[in-house]
């Protein structure tokens, strides 16, 4: 690999992203920020600074807060959390207002939620137009705000493309999920650019939310958003919550921001089952819908077999009562003419092989003919006709915390993999009378999160994958607990793959996906911290030498999956570029590169700057295609080097700094 220098230019998205040679942590000023931003916006007396607002019987919050008793408290949390809680309370209506914020010793992060009680003896007026996310953003400087944002999962090839666009004087952008599914169509995220830094601003919520960003016609965006629809009277002694908001400020360009963002992910919000980081990992499955257990075993056997040591057996869809298609859930007993000794049989053939295993549920959706159907209509939004089960409505939950709990229990599983196939949107709406609009969506949403808290308190060494029609429920709520082993239900190909981890990256530094059997370009366009191989491993032809390899490749990779993550090309969907990434940890000191020249990029090289090294260090770079090293200083990595590829090729780079 030869290092030179390279002058050039760059998309808009991309130029934005100049390179730099500090380590993307929170600095002082970053927290300083964060911290003043808290302290003036969340003082009980001062309703006019909130960042929220509420009507109640039509009176803005903002009147309405001024004549409640206020009160406020400061409590100082485990690792370096502090929460202050500011209530108040009215006792004309007996609402209770409690917002509840989090800042962070550690990270520029300030996060809250509301919670509204009726302490009354009668319903409340109507409660409406909840925006738990009401934030102005002003800046000082003379360029414009740069609004990065990415879709959501469309199961198509463009799903988390990344974008970018200045917020002009008027200009708005509004968006909204796709039916309910949180992360579908839209994505809940955003980062604001400006004043040599910017804000990550984030709504968690697994539910229908809508953000709007209007800028005015001075110096400022404002923010505004939280549930869509809010339209409700509290019954006595009804308690709902809101929205999760989030901010994060940053200095620096917005790729520091997103290494910042990635960072306060993994150290404060991925699960830690066991107290332990949910293992980045290779794991494999049979992928038949309809699964019997001499193809499930068989194949774990064959890995065994072939000396392959992989770290998860994942069962998919189908192993219980569903008369032939795994559609027809409801019926929640294995299938014991498929499965006479249980699914039991699958989990002890995978521990006995070294393997942890996952196993697929669906406990929001039944179909007619079901025994949730037939026995609990009344928990059914199409009753006897089957639809989305309301998780919300306590019987049933306590049904369904039972009834899976068991099952983990006697099937032996290891990670609790819950899908979402149907959206919920209509089916929440619809349920609700006209003075109760969004009450269903909220305890459905509480009912689910709480579902899932219940079952890692029982289950304490266990660990949850999202998975929900692809990846349409993975907002920051759900991403605490839990992980999307399946990304999209679109994993087709290698430019679908490349794709989707640029841009989901820059988001969720873990994610998952998979591909059958096939070639180095495909296998290495599926390196993500959760990677999976599907196949009929009793076949004694397939190539396992190869396999072997790209696994031992992903070993190497594996201590910086969840590390610094660097676009070194611009994104495209097209087949005729080359596109590739970078993940960097300083405080390991080292990382890789990974490229892509597509099968009709006409360009037979490509300059490729790396970011976040150290520019007077050495490193040993040891290019995966010869197996070579070379020592290379940190300065002509950043600088530029040429790589050269035939067409649909890869290179891989690996790096470590020199004692």
């Amino acid at each position: 690999m030869q290092a030179r220098i390279f002058i050039g230019v760059w998309t808009a998205t991309m130029a934005l992203a100049s390179a730099s040679v500090w380590a993307e942590k929170p600095v002082s000023s970053e927290k300083k920020k964060a911290a003043a931003w808290a302290a003036s916006h969340f003082v009980a007396r001062e309703v006019e600074n909130l960042p929220f607002r509420f009507s109640i019987g039509g009176v803005p919050s903002r009147e309405f807060l001024k004549g409640c008793k206020k009160e406020q408290k400061l409590e100082q949390l485990p690792n370096g959390k502090s929460l202050k809680t500011l209530s108040f309370a009215d006792p004309k209506t007996g609402l209770k207002v409690t917002c509840l914020a989090t800042t962070y010793k550690d990270y520029p992060v300030v996060e809250w939620t509301l919670l509204f009680k009726n302490n009354g003896s009668q319903d409340t007026p109507i409660l409406s137009d909840i925006k738990s996310f009401d934030v102005v953003l002003p800046r000082k400087s003379a360029d414009e705000f740069l609004l990065h944002w990415n879709n959501a999962d469309n199961c198509a090839v463009d799903s988390y493309a990344p974008h970018v666009q200045p917020m002009k004087p008027n200009e708005v952008f509004e968006v909204a999920p796709l039916q309910g599914w949180p992360t579908s169509g839209n994505y809940p995220f955003w980062n604001l650019e400006y004043d040599g830094g910017g804000t990550i601003a984030v709504i968690g919520w697994p539910g229908q939310w809508s953000m709007k960003m209007a800028r005015d016609t001075g110096s400022s965006i404002a923010l505004l958003g939280g549930q869509e629809l809010t339209h409700f009277v509290l019954h006595p002694g009804e308690e709902v919550r809101s929205p999760m908001s989030v901010l994060l400020f940053y200095v620096g360009d917005w790729i520091r921001g997103q290494n910042v963002w990635r960072r306060w992910i993994v150290n404060c919000n991925l699960p830690r089952p066991g107290n332990k980081l949910v293992p980045t990992h290779y794991a494999a499955c049979f992928a038949n819908l309809q699964p019997v257990p001499e193809e499930e075993i068989g194949s774990i056997e064959g890995f065994t077999r072939e000396g392959i040591k992989l770290d998860y057996w994942i069962l998919d869809a189908g192993w219980y009562t569903n008369r032939g298609h795994w559609w027809n859930t409801g019926t929640w007993e294995v299938d014991r003419e498929r499965f006479p000794k249980g699914v039991k049989a699958v989990s002890d053939a995978a521990h006995k092989n070294g393997l942890g295993f996952v196993l697929w549920f669906e406990p929001e959706r039944c179909v007619a003919g079901s025994w949730l159907a037939e026995n609990h209509p009344e928990w059914v939004s199409g009753g006897k006709n089957g639809g989305a089960v309301f998780i919300g409505n306590p019987d049933c939950w306590k049904w369904i915390v039972e009834t899976f709990d068991g099952l983990i229990k006697s099937e032996g599983v290891d990670v609790y993999r819950q899908d979402h196939n149907i959206a919920p949107m209509n089916d929440w709406r619809g349920h609700d009378t006209p003075d109760r609009q969004g009450i269903t969506e909220i305890k459905d949403v509480t009912g689910y999160l709480a579902y899932w808290d219940e079952l890692l308190r029982r289950n304490p060494k266990m660990w949850i994958d999202s998975c929900s029609g692809g990846g349409r429920r993975n907002d920051l709520e759900t991403m605490r607990r839990s992980v999307p082993l399946l990304r999209s239900d679109a994993f087709d190909g290698p430019i679908v793959q490349q794709c989707q981890t640029y841009g989901l990256s820059l988001w969720l530094p873990y994610f998952g996906s998979g591909t059958g059997f096939t070639d180095e370009y495909m296998y290495r366009s599926c390196i993500f911290p959760a990677s999976r191989v599907g196949g009929d491993a009793r076949d004694k032809s397939l190539n396992y030498m190869l396999f072997k390899r790209m696994l031992a490749e992903f070993r190497k990779l594996q201590p910086y999956l969840l590390d610094d993550y660097y676009p070194l090309t611009p994104y495209s969907t097209e087949n005729n570029v080359w596109i590739g990434w970078q993940l960097n940890s300083p405080e390991k000191g080292g990382g890789y590169a990974l490229v892509f020249r597509r099968e009709e990029a006409a360009a037979e090289s490509q300059v490729i700057k790396m970011r976040g090294l150290e520019a007077k260090a050495t490193y040993e770079v040891e290019d995966m295609n010869t197996g070579k090293a070379e020592r290379i200083k940190g300065k002509d990595l950043m600088d530029g080097f040429e790589v050269r590829l035939a067409k649909r090729a890869s290179a891989l780079y690996i790096y470590r700094k020199s004692k």
